[in-house]
C-alpha cells in the first residue's frame, strides 16, 4: 500500500505550501480559514488543523485511548507527535487499524524510523514545519517499501530462439538505475531480474524508465508480495521495481507497449536444483543481471552464465498467494 506523506503549514505560508506540493506531498494540513484559497492548487488531500489531533503516549492508558479513538473516528486524521518505538509497534501489531495509525516527524530520520517500525512501517506521517527542508528527501523514502526480496544465483542452461511472440515493454514514469529491474518468470516460483534499459549503445539510446519485461502471459512480482500477468499491467498500475541487492521500491506505470518480436526461450537451474525459465525478446537491449550485479544482454548471454533470480513457492489466485499443492 502507498504510504502517505501529509506536510503541516502552520502558520500557514503560501510558498511553503507550494514547495511541499512541487516535493510530491499526498495533503497539506494548515489553518482552518486558509483552506479554501489553496484547495485549487493541487488533487491532493487539504486538511484544517480542526480536522487533526494529536495525542502524546505517556503511559499504557494512552495507548488503549488512542486505539480506540482512531477506530471509533474515520474522519479525523489522528496523530501520534509524541510516543516511544514500543507502543507503536503494540498498535501497528493490530491488524484492523495498522494502515490508519499516523506519527508525526520532524526530519528524515525520524521519517526513516517510522517507516521501518516493526519492519513494515506506518503507512501515514505528518512532516511538521521543522521537517519541510527533508521533505524532497522524505518522498523519496516513502517510496521505497519495507520489501527485500531474497535473490539467488542461477545457471544459464538453455538459450534458445523460438520464434515470434507478443512481449510487454513496462514504461514506468521512473528514472531507473544500474542494478535495477523487475522480476518476471514462467512461473511465480521462479522469477529472473530483468534490468531496465539504462544501458546505451552505439545503435540505441538508453531508456532508463523502460523494463522490456518479457511474454505478455509471465508473472512479474509486484508489491504486497502479490503477482500480475505483464498482460494485465496498464497505465496507473504500481509495479516493484528490485535492484541487484533485493531492495525494492514502487513504480506507476506510465505506458505499457505489447508488440510482435522475436522471442528467446531462457531456462537456468540453482545450485539446489530448481528450475526456471522466461521468454525475453531477442535484442541487444534486454538484459538479466550477473552475480556482480551487472547487467548482461541476451545476446551475449552464455549457457554457465550465473544471474540474479528470485525463488518462491508455486500457488497464485487472482495473484496472490494460496496455499495447495501447484505444478507450473
Amino acid at each position: 500500500m502507498k504510504r502517505l506523506v501529509f506536510a503541516e503549514v502552520i502558520p500557514f505560508d503560501k510558498d511553503t505550501v507550494l514547495l511541499a506540493l512541487e516535493a510530491g506531498v499526498d495533503g497539506i494540513i494548515t489553518e482552518d480559514k486558509h483552506l479554501d484559497e489553496i484547495k485549487g492548487l493541487a488533487r491532493v488531500t487539504f486538511l484544517g488543523n480542526s480536522q487533526v489531533k494529536e495525542y502524546a503516549l505517556n503511559k499504557k492508558e494512552d495507548e488503549l485511548a488512542y486505539e480506540e479513538m482512531v477506530r471509533k473516528n474515520s474522519l479525523v486524521l489522528h496523530s501520534l507527535s509524541k510516543y516511544e518505538i514500543i507502543p507503536v509497534e503494540n498498535l501497528l501489531a493490530k491488524s484492523d487499524i495498522a494502515e490508519k495509525i499516523c506519527l508525526s516527524v520532524t526530519n528524515f530520520t525520524e521519517a526513516k524510523v517510522a517507516f521501518g517500525i516493526l519492519e513494515k512501517g506506518v503507512q501515514k506521517i505528518i512532516v511538521k514545519k521543522e521537517g519541510i527542508a527533508d521533505l524532497r528527501k522524505i518522498m523519496e523514502i516513502a517510496q521505497i517499501g519495507n520489501e527485500k526480496m531474497e535473490l539467488e544465483t542461477a545457471s544459464i542452461t538453455k538459450i534458445q530462439a523460438v520464434g515470434l511472440g507478443h512481449r510487454v515493454c513496462v514504461d514506468t514514469m521512473s528514472v531507473l538505475e544500474l542494478g535495477q529491474g523487475m522480476l518476471v518468470g514462467n512461473s511465480s516460483a521462479f522469477t529472473f531480474l530483468v534490468h531496465a534499459e539504462t544501458e546505451e549503445n552505439e545503435y540505441v539510446n538508453s531508456r532508463p524508465f523502460r523494463v522490456n519485461a518479457g511474454a505478455v502471459h509471465a508473472y512479474a512480482m509486484m508489491p504486497q508480495d502479490k503477482t500480475s500477468y505483464l498482460q494485465e499491467l496498464s497505465s496507473g498500475t504500481e509495479v516493484l521495481i528490485v535492484d541487484n541487492k533485493g531492495q525494492c521500491k514502487s513504480a506507476i506505470v506510465g505506458r505499457v507497449k505489447v508488440e510482435v518480436r522475436p522471442m528467446l526461450l531462457i531456462e537456468a537451474v540453482t545450485k539446489d536444483g530448481k528450475k526456471g525459465s522466461l521468454f525475453l525478446q531477442n535484442a541487444e537491449t534486454i538484459r538479466l543481471v550477473k552475480k556482480d550485479g551487472k547487467p548482461i544482454s541476451v545476446v551475449k548471454l552464455k549457457e554457465g552464465d550465473e544471474v540474479l533470480c528470485h525463488l518462491d513457492c508455486a500457488g497464485r489466485h487472482f495473484g496472490m498467494r494460496v496455499e495447495e499443492n501447484i505444478s507450473e
